[in-house]
């Protein structure tokens, strides 16, 4: 018995329906305390490390706890300071996220970094700089008013040690009168004065003013036995305090014309609360606590009485810094200093530092013109930062509004309000955005209908390809000797491509495959109606070329001008062994002869000369049937036949070059030895190799047919 093949039919690939969306996915919800506290690590770690604390807190009320009980303890510490430190980020987190979500808040935010926070950040530089400056003007003040007490001190003194030199006996006289010139000069300030004799000498010491501050001085320490100085000195005050006492005082050497010494004379200015006073009135700085240190000894406070406030802002605070000798430790120490703590007032300071130039403009004095101008352009930077913060704000308002209406546009449609529309109160970009938001809900219930019935469009054309599909052969086809194997892939839903097989009478089966021009609706009802009058023909018109003749002169009528139908029509007569066929306008016919033939192995591509069916002109009909070449093949075991469309030859990759007849026929030459059904998936996926990612431009149809062993025995 021979085998029988059914033909099968692939379909074009594609989805049965598009897919959905998945739902947005909402919020989480906030998670509770207890959530918080059971279900996080840590919350878990935090009741842990809470529990351990409270048990050793009982324990060690009641006991004296081991060490490695103290050690647990300092764990649960360390738990409990790191599940708050998450519990704090978590807050951080959430309270930012709530705080930026609405867009106001985040256009409001980024105009204070970017307005108002440099504006601060310049103000601030301002005042610091103002601050700094006063401090070091208000120390530069300081010393200059200091250094010149030490330079009349060390005047005074020179001037009494010349006079001392020039008449020593005359001591207690000329100590006297340089005192009260010091008085003169310096009003209520405690200047006293001493003569210490050289060593064997036969002067006496002698000494004039308070001497409040030390005793006066009867012996030269060793750093100053023979040099001058002026400058500060520290003397030892209560031992009982560790207090020492600053004074400036001036030491002078008194020679005689032959250069030997007679004495020494030492000037006083004890810093107490007369000259800190006196230093005020000059400077405008007021002088406060100071301290004395060196390298080889702890700092030590001086008596100095409240000159200066005590606190106050940074920016009325200072130090000065004076060098000085320590008189009590026999020698001079280079490294000693007193650091004295200063107050003042910015505005007493510029008064000290403008009256240095009294330039007056129209009877208003300079610094004065100075502080209105400062003040008008401060008061403008003040009015000007002002209306930029309001304007800020309005503009956040107005951008922040236009986005508040358009989300909450985007809610009313998410919820199916389409015909929610926002009010247009901008001639701006939002405002163009909501008036393209209001078009855009206006058409979205037409885009809906669209959509609708654009699905019962893609439905009905599911059903059509169905009843499409269902006019192909279906089933077993019982034809003893040969394999047949036949495919159908539409390039839409619907196509033009048709193949049919027919039992004839004497054993006689037709095969034919047709093509309408065109694709879509309109070239498979050309296919319908090409089957239906086919079948009729088929049984009474036993030639392939009477039949195509006959299928012309009756579809010609019926088929639009600009339509056409391609066809190829073969009758196998297993008696005979051969197929005769015609071929009006249709692809090539490919025959592959099997090893019982002549050629065996040499595909050859059979171009019958023909016309295709339905030309609406003048004279078609006898072109047609002029035309028309009917030829025969014989059929031998092995034998392989291909009837295919255009689909299969004209099948282009991405540089749109063809398949070709030739590839196929070399493909069916190549792997002709397999049977019908491993030779059509062969072929197919040399096609999907060539074409790649490109499109399926048009249907592709094809039928194998390969001769058996049996054909022979059932045609004798």
């Amino acid at each position: 018995m021979g085998r029988s093949r059914a033909p099968e039919r692939v379909a074009a690939g594609r989805r049965d329906a598009p897919l959905l969306p998945a739902p947005p996915v909402g919020t989480e919800p906030a998670p509770t305390m207890r959530d918080l506290l059971l279900r996080s690590w840590a919350g878990r770690l935090f009741l842990i490390a809470a529990v351990v604390k409270l048990m050793l807190g009982g324990l060690r009320i009641l006991f004296t706890l081991p060490a490695f009980l103290d050690i647990l303890g300092i764990a649960a510490t360390l738990g409990l300071i790191i599940s708050l430190s998450y519990f704090i980020w978590r807050l951080f987190v959430l309270s930012k996220r709530r705080l930026l979500w609405r867009v106001r808040r985040k256009l409001i935010i980024s105009y204070i970094f970017i307005g108002v926070v440099p504006a601060l950040l310049i103000v601030g530089f301002v005042v610091l700089g103002t601050g700094l400056m006063s401090m070091y003007v208000s120390a530069y003040l300081f010393k200059e008013g200091y250094d010149a007490l030490i330079e009349d001190i060390t005047v005074l003194t020179e001037a009494a040690a010349t006079d001392v030199a020039r008449d020593p006996a005359e001591v207690d006289a000329i100590l006297k009168r340089s005192h009260r010139v010091a008085g003169v000069r310096h009003q209520n300030l405690n200047v006293s004065l001493a003569f210490v004799p050289a060593p064997g000498s036969k002067l006496k010491p002698s000494h004039v003013g308070r001497w409040d501050h030390a005793e006066a001085p009867t012996s030269i320490p060793a750093w100053a036995a023979d040099q001058s100085f002026a400058g500060t000195i520290a003397m030892p005050g209560e031992p009982a305090t560790g207090e020492v006492q600053l004074a400036i005082r001036g030491i002078s050497h008194a020679t005689d014309a032959g250069g030997r010494a007679i004495g020494t004379v030492i000037s006083d200015l004890a810093v107490d609360d007369e000259a800190l006073t006196w230093l005020y009135d000059k400077t405008s700085v007021k002088a406060g606590a100071a301290s004395i240190g060196n390298s080889g000894s702890p700092a030590a406070t001086a008596v100095m009485s409240a000159g200066g406030d005590k606190g106050g802002s940074l920016f009325r605070n200072s130090l000065a810094f004076l060098d000085c000798a320590l008189w009590i430790e026999g020698e001079k120490q280079p490294d000693c200093r007193a650091t004295v703590s200063t107050t003042y007032r910015v505005g007493e300071l510029w008064s000290r530092m403008s009256s240095a130039q009294s330039v007056s403009v129209q009877g208003q004095s300079l610094d004065a013109i100075f502080f209105v101008i400062l003040g008008f352009f401060a008061v403008l930077f003040l009015i000007i930062q002002g209306v930029a913060l309001l304007m800020g704000l309005t503009l956040a308002r107005s951008i922040t509004s236009s986005i508040h209406e358009l989300f909450m546009g985007t809610e009313r449609v998410q919820q199916g309000d389409f015909g929610h529309r926002i009010e247009v109160t901008t001639n701006d970009q939002l405002g163009e955005l909501a008036q393209s938001f209001n078009q855009m809900t206006g058409s979205i219930e037409g885009l809906l209908q669209t959509a609708a019935e654009k699905k019962r469009l893609d439905e009905e054309l599911r059903i059509a390809r169905q009843i499409q599909m269902s006019l192909l052969p279906t089933g077993p086809l019982d034809t003893p000797g040969l394999s047949i194997t036949a495919l159908c892939v539409p390039a839409r839903e619907v196509g033009g491509d048709y193949y049919d097989f027919f039992h004839l009478p004497d054993d006689r089966l037709g095969v034919l495959i047709a093509d309408v021009a065109g694709k879509g609706t309109s070239a498979a009802l050309y296919m319908a109606e090409l089957k239906g009058l086919v079948l009729g023909l088929s049984q009474t018109q036993m030639s392939p070329r009477a039949m195509l003749i006959e299928v012309n002169r009756i579809i010609s009528d019926n088929l639009d001008s600009r339509s056409f139908i391609t066809m190829t029509y073969g009758v196998i007569d297993r008696r005979a062994k051969s197929m005769t066929y015609c071929r009006a306008g249709h692809t090539p016919l490919i025959f592959l002869p099997g090893a019982a033939s002549a050629l065996p192995g040499v595909a050859q591509v059979l171009i019958p000369s023909g016309l295709v069916v339905g030309l609406r002109i003048p004279g078609a009909a006898e072109k047609f049937a002029g035309l028309l070449e009917e030829q025969t093949i014989d059929l031998a075991v092995g034998d392989v036949i291909a009837f295919y469309t255009d689909g299969i030859s004209e099948a282009m990759n991405a540089d749109s070059d063809l398949f070709g007849d030739s590839r196929l026929s070399n493909i069916i030459e190549e792997h002709g030895h397999l049977s019908s059904g491993e030779l059509r998936e062969r072929i197919l996926r040399e096609i999907e190799a060539f074409v790649g990612g490109a499109d399926q431009h048009d249907d592709m149809t094809m039928i194998l047919l390969k001769v058996e062993q049996s054909f022979s025995a059932a045609a004798v």
